[in-house]
């Protein structure tokens, strides 16, 4: 089989596969009208793998050849199997190169304990994709109860992006949300086949068109230092600064602290609101 054959093959088979899932299969809402063709559209397939649409109709048509990161990200969207997936590759004539499961990321105990020492600081640790890996009270309380959000969704910018109360917490939600798909970027830079990280891209990009629209622009930003200003339902308004420490056990997790210069406002707004939740530990979880 020469090449073009090959990808007019690889091409059909993207169509079957496309074809034989639904929706709800791939975790999208399914709104019961009819489809005009059976399965996935092909827009909702790009949008999952983080593609463009016009690339992915392409790829469809034989027309062009995909990289490796493209074509493992469309074996997860596509639900292949083992054997599936090797057939795929072999279409496309790259090499297979299953992703290196990475550990689980933990907290070391004792910055879980710095963590828990912080009662007038708020603070987080996150891990690569920004998943949010250890919080103290004081940020559960100024955020949201990370506690009560599912391991695996426990991310900022998923948070950022999905959770309705984030859009008035933050004064300028729309800054603070580009900042987040541009850290989000860079992320993808340094694990360009992380397949959590990947699927997160997707899936924001199908929910959520403003991502999709900034993810799509490429800006990169690294997580540093910056101001924020918030609009608490118990503290008020806050300017906070925060900065990132590098855990020096692990080079992927950072230490995120909130701070507010003294004699400030929003100081006394932080110390109101830890001692607040301190006696309202149930209504810290639900504040915001």
């Amino acid at each position: 089989m020469n090449r073009d054959a090959h990808l007019n093959e690889l091409g059909e088979f993207l169509r079957a596969r496309r074809a034989g899932l639904s929706p709800r299969t791939v975790g999208l809402p399914d709104s019961g009208s009819l489809r005009r063709v059976p399965g996935l559209r092909r827009e909702e397939v790009a949008q999952l793998a983080a593609i463009s649409t016009d690339f992915y109709t392409r790829l469809e048509q034989g027309r062009i050849q995909a990289s490796a990161p493209v074509l493992a990200a469309l074996a997860r969207v596509l639900h292949l199997d083992d054997d599936q997936r090797d057939y795929l590759f072999g279409l496309a004539g790259k090499d297979q190169k299953r992703p290196r499961r990475r550990a689980l990321q933990k907290v070391q105990p004792q910055l879980q304990r710095l963590l828990d020492d912080l009662t007038a600081t708020p603070a987080i640790v996150m891990g690569r994709r920004m998943d949010v890996l250890a919080w103290n009270a004081l940020a559960a309380a100024l955020v949201t109860d990370f506690g009560r959000i599912p391991e695996r969704h426990r991310n900022y910018v998923r948070l950022v992006f999905t959770d309705p109360a984030m859009r008035t917490l933050y004064s300028d939600w729309e800054t603070v949300a580009r900042t987040c798909a541009a850290q989000l970027r860079m992320e993808a830079a340094t694990y360009p086949d992380d397949p959590r990280l990947t699927e997160l891209v997707g899936e924001l990009s199908v929910q959520d068109p403003q991502f999709r629209e900034w993810w799509a622009a490429h800006h990169v930003a690294a997580l540093s230092v910056g101001t924020k200003t918030l609009h608490h339902p118990v503290a008020g308004d806050l300017t906070l600064d925060w900065d990132t420490l590098t855990a020096s056990t692990d080079p992927d997790q950072q230490l995120v602290i909130w701070t507010a210069e003294v004699g400030t406002p929003s100081h006394d707004g932080l110390r109101i609101l830890a001692s607040w939740a301190a006696d309202h530990p149930k209504a810290a979880s639900d504040s915001a």
